[in-house]
């Protein structure tokens, strides 16, 4: 079960709302509110309002459809704030040097998407990868001593030389007992 909600025209800028909200997103619905009502942001109480307005279409929209649905089960689905208009004031502020700035009001809409999460079961192979699978798509760290400007080329450079020296080692000390024997095998031969 999915319900949307949505508040248009609030007032404070976009950007200081995206802070809020996405402190709550994916969260259950009662950690959420009780999040949005601690938060000492001036965007918090709106956010909290569309969000309890999205709880109620959610058990409304159950309700239409004889389905019983608890609102501690709900959780964020999605939510996002859009910027919406500037109203450009007449009134100007103080600003340096004599000049002044034109007074700006920001608003903002608030979407908040709740869900079950009964039907977001994604199959086994999709979706997120696993840690596993990030850790070895991930770049190795550069060696010890590399500066951020073509430091780090140099220092690898110089890993892939360390490397080839001790594989060569490697290398001869397996052909080492291979010769000796070798050898042996000639000194019985004659």
């Amino acid at each position: 079960m999915e319900a949307i909600a949505s508040a248009k025209y609030l007032r404070g800028s976009a950007q200081k709302a995206r802070l809020v909200v996405d402190m709550i997103r994916g969260k259950r619905v009662g950690e959420a509110l009780a999040i949005l009502r601690f938060t000492n942001k001036r965007a918090a109480g709106h956010i909290e309002k569309c969000l309890r307005s999205a709880i109620a279409n959610a058990t409304e929209k159950a309700e239409r459809q004889n389905v019983a649905v608890d609102p501690d089960d709900l959780f964020v689905k999605t939510a996002f704030v859009d910027m919406g208009p500037t109203k450009h004031r007449r009134r100007v502020r103080p600003a340096p040097q004599g000049r002044a700035y034109r007074e700006q009001r920001h608003f903002c809409h608030v979407t908040v998407e709740v869900s079950t999460g009964q039907e977001e079961t994604p199959a086994k192979g999709k979706g997120r990868k696993s840690a596993k699978a990030v850790a070895e798509a991930s770049p190795k760290p550069a060696a010890k001593g590399a500066s951020k400007k073509g430091g780090a080329k140099k220092a690898a450079a110089g890993g892939d030389a360390a490397e080839k020296k001790t594989a060569s080692k490697r290398a001869s000390k397996k052909a080492a007992p291979a010769e000796a024997t070798t050898a042996d095998e000639s000194a019985t031969q004659e």
